[in-house]
Formats: C-alpha cells, sequence, structure tokens
C-alpha cells in the first residue's frame, strides 16, 4: 500500500475554503477548485514507498526509488501486481478511474463528455489531422469515455441533463407571459423557442431548441438580456423560481453566454449531503455549487457547450449530445452482506464504496477488484492488508495495489469521533 500526495487544480471557479476545510488542512489563499487521486498522466498523484519489514507501515524514506514515484510510473512498472489481469484485460495498462474531491464556488462550463466509440474516433481523427494536445481547439485529449458520478459532501446544485419539452415550454411560456403583462416588447427568440419545443417529437424538440441557443450569436445574446432585465425588474419567477434564479445567476457569470438560456432545458437539481447521481455519455450537465466527490472513467475528453471562455465546437457537441428527456440520475447505496456501502454506477471503470466507522465498530472489508484507492475525510482508519497495515489520518489517501488485497478497513484503536472514508476500485465484479 502507499499513502498518495496528490494534485490540487486552482481553477478559478473553484471555493477558497472547502477542500481545505474537509480535509484539515490550511488554505492556500486562493481557488482549490479539484484534487486529483489517481495516475491520469496529467496529474498524477505520488506514491510513497513503505518498508516491506520492520515497522509495519513505517516509511522507507530510503527505498531504492527514493521514496517518491508518480503513480503512473509505479504502475508501469508492474501493472499486473498492481492493476490485476482482470483490469489490464478490460482496460488496458493503466488505472481506469481517477477520484476527485470537488469545491465549486461558482458555476462550472456545460459540458457533454463522448461515447468510447465517439472518443476513439474523434481522437484519431484530430491525430491524423495535427491538431497539438494541447491546442485550445483540441477537443479529444485522448482516446477514452469520461463518464462520471458525483457524491455530495454539501448541498450541491446542478443542471444535469434535458427535461422534458414540454416541461421547459412551461418556462418560456412563463417568461412570455411576463413580457405581456409588462406591456414589453416581447424577444423575437422567445416564439421561436417556443415553436420549437411543441414539436410532437421530443428529440427533434430539444435538438431544435438547442441548436438555436447554442448557435444563435447575437440574438440570443440580446434575448437573454432582455429576460435578465425583466427578471431583475420584478418580473414574477414562481412557479419556477430555481431554474429562473439560475437564469439570472449564471448572467451574472457569464453576460449572454447560450449556456444561461440552455440551462432552462435541463433539469435543475439539488442534492442534499449523502445524495448522488451519474452522468452518462451525451449527458449535459454543469456543477453551480456545492462540495463532493466525484469518481470518472481516467479521461479528459470534454466538449463546452458555455458557461466557459473556452473553445466551443458547436458542429461536434451537436454530434455528441443525446437529445432526450431523461429523469434525474439518481444514484442510491447498495448494501452488500459483508455491510459494504456501495455506489454502482452503470459503468465498467469505477464504483464508489462510503465507510463510515464508529470507534470499537468491526472493520469494513474494503470492495476491490483490481487496484483501490481511498480518502479519508474525517477521522482515522487503519488499513490492514495481508502484507501490512497503514494509517490514514483526515486528509489523507492510499493507492491499494490488486496484489495486497483483501484489505481490511479499522477504527482506530483509542480514537474519538467517527471516521469516514471513500474508497474506489473498478466494478469488475460488481
Amino acid at each position: 500500500m502507499h499513502e498518495l500526495e496528490n494534485v490540487l487544480r486552482p481553477y478559478a471557479w473553484g471555493s477558497t475554503t472547502a477542500i481545505a476545510g474537509l480535509l484539515g488542512r490550511p488554505a492556500s489563499g486562493g481557488p482549490e477548485a479539484e484534487l486529483w487521486i489517481g495516475a491520469h498522466p496529467d496529474s498524477p498523484s505520488v506514491a510513497l514507498s513503505y518498508a516491506a519489514s520492520g515497522s509495519r507501515g513505517a516509511h522507507a524514506a530510503g527505498s531504492e526509488d527514493g521514496g517518491r514515484r508518480p503513480l503512473d510510473e509505479l504502475i508501469a512498472e508492474d501493472p499486473v501486481r498492481h492493476l490485476g489481469s482482470d483490469s489490464i484485460a478490460e482496460f488496458g495498462p493503466r488505472l481506469p478511474f481517477l477520484l476527485k474531491v470537488l469545491a465549486a464556488e461558482r458555476p462550472l462550463s456545460l459540458q457533454v463528455h463522448p461515447t468510447l466509440d465517439q472518443a476513439r474516433a474523434g481522437f484519431a481523427r484530430e491525430e491524423a489531422a495535427g491538431v497539438h494536445r494541447s491546442a485550445a481547439e483540441r477537443n479529444y485529449k485522448d482516446a477514452f469515455h469520461k463518464p462520471e458520478m458525483l457524491f455530495a459532501l454539501s448541498p450541491f446544485e446542478a443542471l444535469c441533463g434535458f427535461r422534458p419539452a414540454v416541461e421547459s415550454r412551461r418556462v418560456f411560456l412563463h417568461l412570455a407571459a411576463c413580457f405581456d403583462l409588462a406591456g414589453l416588447e416581447l424577444p423575437p427568440l422567445l416564439p421561436q423557442l417556443l415553436a420549437d419545443l411543441a414539436q410532437p417529437d421530443e428529440h427533434a424538440a430539444l435538438r431544435a431548441a438547442f441548436e438555436r441557443l447554442i448557435a444563435g450569436g447575437e440574438s440570443v445574446s440580446h434575448a437573454t438580456a432582455m429576460i435578465v432585465a425583466a427578471l431583475i425588474s420584478g418580473a414574477p419567477m414562481a412557479p419556477h423560481q430555481a431554474e429562473l434564479s439560475t437564469v439570472v445567476n449564471l448572467n451574472g457569470e457569464y453576460p449572454g453566454d447560450p449556456g444561461v438560456l440552455i440551462s432552462l432545458l435541463l433539469n435543475r437539481i439539488s442534492l442534499a449531503p449523502g445524495e448522488a447521481v451519474y452522468l452518462p455519455a451525451g449527458n449535459v450537465h454543469a456543477y453551480l455549487n456545492g462540495l463532493g466527490i466525484e469518481v470518472m472513467a481516467s479521461s479528459d475528453n470534454v466538449l463546452r457547450g458555455g458557461l466557459t471562455p473556452k473553445f466551443v465546437d458547436v458542429h461536434e457537441l451537436l454530434r455528441t449530445v443525446a437529445f432526450e428527456a431523461v429523469g434525474v440520475p439518481a444514484l442510491s447505496p447498495e448494501t452488500t452482506m459483508l455491510g459494504q456501502e456501495l455506489y454502482r454506477p452503470p459503468f465498467r471503470e469505477f464504483q464508489l464504496q462510503r465507510i463510515e466507522l464508529v470507534p470499537g465498530a468491526e472493520p469494513v472489508p474494503l470492495a476491490q477488484s483490481g487496484a483501490a484507492v481511498i480518502i479519508v475525510v474525517s477521522g482515522s482508519v487503519l488499513l490492514d492488508s495481508p502484507k501490512g497495515d497503514l494509517r490514514l489520518g483526515r486528509g489523507a489517501s492510499a493507492f491499494l495495489p490488486a496484489a495486497e488485497a483483501p484489505v481490511n478497513v479499522h477504527a482506530v484503536s483509542g480514537a474519538t469521533g467517527t471516521a469516514l472514508a471513500f474508497a474506489v476500485t473498478t466494478a469488475l465484479k460488481a
């Protein structure tokens, strides 16, 4: 087992206090958006080596690798030991998942992720065209898909997937009525959107409205300004308070951006702490605010659709989006016969285990299929494997090679207070 040092991403939308507060360390003073825990080549964790004999769990500063190795390099030295043969057969000699602690103070970009086939084809196409992987106009950074899930640690606000066209049409009808009651000129875009959303075929209705907004240019900016001005001036938001308040807030961050009105096509969700959602390929989404544990397939493929100054490839975006109304893809836990609390989205690359231990509690077996990573967000735990022990306190994390399974997670003897940890492994045995 290897304790990890992880990379903190300081994106501008990140909270300045949430991650530091969760992990019990001083804040950096700048935005702290994402803590990456894994072997993604852009920001791999650093694995610390431990002595194989002597004091179990003692750091081996004098080990042959100097005691510190990037996790992707460590895995590459012996993929079978670290990942297991089943994981390699399914995903190749790479850690197939990435765990993040995510803290959004401001909205993230409106985005969608490709299917595996789309990612492979898009990556090959851009490689053949000679588009540099760091170029702003590059869509596909790798040949992998990026399904995700989000477990809320705090109240968490998000946009997630299309809702039925008829529901979005009600919101735009409400806006049109507000202009009419106030004797204001109706933005030309509103009747057009109402006609789009009235189409009997749901796929066609959602695509027409989305395409009109994403490619509308100045007409969309003008309509957004008129709508926001009316709302700020006192136009009634009820019974669509959450959606229309979101429009006002998003426009404050990204004035006139097409994503402001696209938000009205999407499910506006509020997660309580402990609730989770999953995000398959083609799902248009944006995190708005909150602290959570995010798990994903290890990829960096993102097609943006607004709420960002970054490159938006409208043509490729429209090829990637799944134009279908979906319910909120909530994810409930499963409790196994061993007392494991598991969150299993319909993806092979990962599953999440929540581990809560009160002092004196019986150990909980770690659900492990191949490699695993774990982070402690409260209290302390002791990891016990046939090859050694490792104690992790609040804010600490570790990589658990496949060859060191099975691992049991213990409450630390003599500790006070509840310990809480999150672990990720593949779903190959789910």
